[in-house]
């Protein structure tokens, strides 16, 4: 199934990365950047790495460290290739520049790690296509808080439609996944349910949150329907009774593009 859900819980709270992991989410990820206060990064940085390794670093366990362009995120990145079981997949912030991924594609080597950009800055919305297509990314994160403060608009939809949708296209261009903002209004389900509705038909694939209470609407709605895969299937198999041609079901002519859209749907669903 793919990844729908990816939620966050604090680096400099060790106590709850249990509780996090236990959560539902696809992925957890432990974050060492804005949750974490200066004077607590070392130890933040220790605990995560503890637990990565106490848990046999599974696919599912992210770590987010600070921006490879300061001094603690350096020593995040320095740490993670000294720790015997690391984390498989690392979150990079206000990533802005494709050239950083071409640094860290040196220092990395030949460890296998994934990366997950997150664009949250207009220099990263421009570049997001050429992010998306670099080596080593599997999927990208809208930061839509820190991208509306620097662009002087509001966290609404339709302010940062243009942002999402050129994600979109990016992740799409470069086979990735992509995730959208956690909703910060953690007692608004009904907004959150709205919000992520939205982002799934415009394309995203999975959203972040913020509080495991956020992971199960999440994750409910990223899953296809079971008359949506009902419907997938129905599409492959008449698109396959054609023989690979054009096909008409419930009168409605298939052509590929619409079986890759089922395609996708029984993907997401596991089939």
């Amino acid at each position: 199934m793919a990844e729908r859900s990816l939620l966050f819980v604090p680096g400099s709270r060790p106590e709850r990365f249990g509780k996090a992991l236990a959560a539902g989410a696809d992925i957890t990820c432990i974050d060492l950047e804005d949750s974490v206060a200066p004077t607590g990064k070392a130890a933040a940085r220790a605990a995560a790495l503890s637990f990565i390794a106490e848990q046999g670093a599974p696919d599912h366990l992210w770590l987010r460290i600070n921006p490879v362009r300061s001094a603690v995120g350096l020593a995040d990145l320095l740490a993670v290739l000294d720790s015997p079981a690391g984390p498989r997949t690392l979150m990079l912030p206000k990533l802005s520049d494709p050239s950083d991924l071409d640094f860290l594609a040196e220092v990395l080597g030949d460890r296998p790690l994934c990366l997950v950009p997150l664009i949250e800055t207009a220099a990263g919305l421009r570049q997001a296509a050429s992010i998306a297509r670099a080596p080593r990314v599997t999927a990208m994160l809208f930061g839509a808080v820190d991208l509306s403060a620097e662009l002087g608009c509001g966290l609404e939809w339709e302010p940062l439609l243009f942002a999402r949708s050129t994600l979109v296209t990016a992740a799409a261009e470069g086979g990735v996944g992509l995730f959208d903002v956690p909703s910060i209004d953690v007692a608004d389900s009904d907004g959150l349910r709205g919000s992520t509705a939205r982002a799934k038909a415009l394309g995203f694939t999975g959203r972040a949150c913020i509080h495991p209470s956020q992971v199960a609407v999440v994750n409910e709605l990223f899953t296809p329907t079971e008359a949506e895969i009902a419907r997938a299937n129905r599409v492959v198999d008449a698109f396959a009774q054609a023989g690979g041609g054009v096909a008409l079901l419930d009168g409605k002519l298939i052509e590929m593009p619409v079986v890759r859209a089922a395609r996708r749907v029984l993907a997401a669903a596991g089939r």
